[in-house]
């Protein structure tokens, strides 16, 4: 059975990695066909140092999408074989200015015919094929700049643990859980004060009985999230987004979005015209999260909190 053929896509960067090794190790007898002493991976460096000026090992790094450190490994190796020379920059004597030497020009004269006949057999293999490889490799490089093959698995990855996130309502078996979760971010970055302890410590008679309510976020059954939509005796604002806490361990699973949307739904279902919120712009994460929900910046009421330096309001 083959192995690729079985595994599929998950074996791209092996499947990538053997072409490469197969394609390197006829390199190097290519260059031992043409007799040139030339190592497959220096030939980056070689080409760029070929074209005639003599550039620092930074810029030939940048031209060449390597590594500064690749690169200087590289201009050791082919200076151990006599291929490149280094000395002071004119201009600035702190820089090595790197360039072909003599044994160094003499491949690049020699290299010619190797060039014209490797680019005629890869156009072979290419008019034999159904894909433009050359092109596919382009298209390859240019969406993995966009986004790197890590960020999307690490996106996929919390879309699909945040299908597992399942909002509900607030009963009193999760009163331990709505407290622990707040007093332990609060705790983090601030210090719990008297109007934290009134919302916590009795959510039933200070949100609930009051015309409020509880979001829960379970997590395989487990609260790791928690949100509250109080009722506000306000003539400007309807409701209130405040105690939203998830557990550090659940986070990347988009929870505070889920229940940000969720406390949002809530609210219009109520009739609500707009939701307010208190915060501070030492926890960066939440307010960007708000700003995604919606939230823009204003000048409310004096707040309770002593730690709170920004208020913001979303009009539903």
């Amino acid at each position: 059975m083959n192995f690729y053929d079985n595994v599929g896509k998950l074996a791209i960067g092996s499947r990538l990695r053997q072409l490469t090794e197969k394609i390197t190790e006829d390199a190097t007898q290519i260059y031992q066909l043409y007799n040139i002493d030339m190592n497959p991976k220096w030939f980056p460096v070689f080409y760029v140092l070929s074209q005639g000026a003599s550039r620092t090992i930074t810029a030939i790094a940048k031209e060449i999408g390597h590594s500064h450190p690749s690169v200087s490994r590289i201009i050791s190796e082919m200076a151990e074989k006599g291929l490149v020379k280094e000395k002071k920059d004119k201009t600035d004597g702190r820089r090595n200015m790197v360039s072909l030497s003599s044994k160094g020009e003499e491949i690049t004269e020699k290299i010619e015919a190797q060039y014209a006949d490797v680019n005629s057999a890869i156009e072979a293999i290419a008019d034999n094929t159904r894909h433009d490889l050359w092109k596919a490799i382009e298209e390859w490089e240019f969406l993995l700049e966009q986004k790197s093959l890590l960020r999307r698995v690490q996106e996929q990855k919390k879309e699909r643990e945040s299908r597992k996130v399942e909002i509900v309502a607030f009963n009193p078996s999760y009163q331990q859980a709505f407290k622990a979760l707040n007093v332990e971010w609060i705790s983090t970055y601030f210090r719990m004060e008297e109007a934290d302890y009134k919302a916590l410590d009795n959510p039933q008679g200070y949100i609930l009985d009051n015309g409020g309510h509880i979001l829960v976020a379970l997590y395989e059954d487990t609260p790791v999230g928690v949100c509250a939509l109080i009722k506000m005796n306000d003539p400007e604002y309807d409701y209130e987004l405040a105690k939203m806490a998830v557990s550090p361990a659940a986070q990347g699973k988009s929870i505070g979005w889920l229940l940000g949307n969720a406390v949002l739904d809530k609210a219009r279902s109520l009739g609500a015209k707009n939701v307010y919120l208190e915060s501070n712009t030492i926890l960066k994460p939440a307010i960007n999260l708000y700003h995604k929900l919606g939230f823009e910046r204003v000048i409310g009421h004096s707040s309770p909190y002593e730690r709170c330096n920004i208020q913001m309001v979303r009009v539903l």
